[in-house]
């Protein structure tokens, strides 16, 4: 698939494509997503148990951090 076949699926510029090929923060999740979703990419991992591992790694690593950050970081959801 070609740049401008992605974006035209997408819907955005190719200078968009560029964009967020090269890891530009400033192009939106939502079009990263779809692009990523178009190209056959897979955003999160469909077995159960390794979503349950994931978790827990991200829970011991907040574990270390002070209870402001913990408090803010557990507001979003992973």
């Amino acid at each position: 698939m070609t740049v401008g076949d992605l974006a035209e699926r997408v819907g955005v510029a190719e200078g968009t494509i560029r964009r967020l090929e090269q890891g530009d923060p400033n192009v939106a999740l939502g079009i990263a997503f779809e692009a990523a979703v178009i190209a056959g990419v897979a955003l999160f991992e469909e077995d159960e148990g390794r979503r349950r591992i994931e978790a827990e790694r991200v829970a011991d690593r907040l574990a270390v951090l002070p209870a402001s950050v913990r408090r803010r970081a557990s507001n979003h959801a992973f």
